[in-house]
């Protein structure tokens, strides 16, 4: 355990349902997405006029998460980005997905594996994905999603000119998020006294210290203690838990992670177990039974990617190609979790949620 210091919205909706067209990743089992994958998802006609070429174009799609448990809703977003934009799987373009399974130490294989494949485009997420594709070619364009501090730990040399052979889209500023998470996190919680972090330093990468120096500051701003607990394993979630009831936390924010994303029902299970209020940046962790999410949101993250895959295939370089950061950003609420915490969320903080689940 490693000491920090300091830290930390509408009345809608009743149970969440996966938008028309895409599937509710709680209900999907394994056998099913990986068959969609391979066979392509049934989609609305062709609303573009001008096709691409004739040739087939190979993309290349590698991901630190599970093939089991991957982001369904963004994934099938992408898919339908790229259709709108003339390019069908299958038909004019082959897809070669590659998964990690949470381990980043298999990124590095995945990756050569996917430039012995010469694919024509590698599409990439988050940051330790896209900086194994840029570790395993120079040349082969590299289209980066949910990238954290890509100047800092060296993906491209600005945003505004990428240069090299990455580009695509950030996570977005980290200090600005986990800002947010933990201010939304005090509005909720009035007498959170001090709050926790739970981390997975490996499957951060270069970016993991920046991230963490970044929720400090983030704490630090809204004078709240802040003490990060960091696992290696599965194996340490319970040990990590009852460090932080010691330490008399009152509040638990989840940093984006593979492996926590993959184990999210079970750190959900602690979380309510410890009697901890909880926020991730992913929305899943609000279905799985953590209470609160705030995040860019990935489904128009992943919609966007296609238009950079589309420019590039057409003949765009990367190297001219600005990164772009998020614009829209989602908040939900478990209202369930709430009850089963004791916990009344206030009126104007529900007001804000873009979310409920009840």
């Amino acid at each position: 355990m490693s000491q920090g210091a300091a830290f930390p919205l509408g009345l809608t909706v009743a149970n969440r349902q996966a938008p028309q067209g895409c599937a509710d990743p709680s209900s999907m089992d394994r056998r099913t997405f990986l068959s969609r994958i391979a066979s392509g998802y049934a989609v609305a006609p062709l609303s573009v006029g001008a096709q691409p070429t004739g040739k087939v174009y190979r993309m290349g799609y590698l991901s630190i998460g599970s093939a089991s448990t991957t982001y369904v809703r963004p994934l099938e977003a992408f898919r339908q980005g790229l259709h709108e934009l003339g390019w069908d799987e299958g038909r004019n373009v082959i897809i070669e997905y590659r998964f990690a399974e949470g381990r980043a130490d298999r990124l590095p294989a995945l990756a050569d594996e996917l430039v012995r494949l010469k694919v024509d485009i590698i599409v990439a997420n988050p940051t330790p994905s896209a900086q194994a594709a840029k570790d395993a070619t120079r040349t082969i364009p590299i289209v980066g999603m949910s990238l954290t501090e890509p100047v800092a730990v060296g993906l491209v040399t600005s945003l505004a000119r990428p240069e090299g052979n990455v580009t695509g889209l950030t996570y977005g500023v980290d200090k600005e998020i986990f800002g947010k998470q933990l201010q939304l996190l005090k509005e909720a919680i009035p007498e959170m006294r001090r709050a926790a972090v739970l981390t997975h330093p490996a499957s951060g990468g270069p970016s993991h210290p920046i991230r963490m120096e970044s929720v400090r500051s983030a704490a630090r701003s809204l004078s709240l203690p802040l003490n990060i607990f960091e696992v290696n394993e599965p194996g340490e979630f319970e040990s990590a838990f009852a460090a932080m009831l010691k330490e008399r936390t009152d509040a638990l924010l989840l940093s984006g992670d593979a492996m926590f994303f993959i184990h999210r029902a079970r750190l959900a299970e602690l979380a309510l177990k410890s009697r901890l209020p909880s926020m991730s940046t992913q929305w899943q962790w609000v279905d799985a039974g953590g209470l609160m999410s705030y995040a860019p949101s990935f489904p128009d993250q992943w919609r966007r990617a296609a238009t950079y895959v589309d420019k590039i295939l057409r003949g765009a370089k990367p190297a001219d190609l600005p990164i772009e950061q998020p614009t829209k950003f989602e908040l939900v609420v478990n209202l369930r979790t709430a009850k089963a915490l004791g916990l009344t969320i206030p009126q104007h903080v529900l007001a804000r949620a873009d979310e409920t689940i009840r």
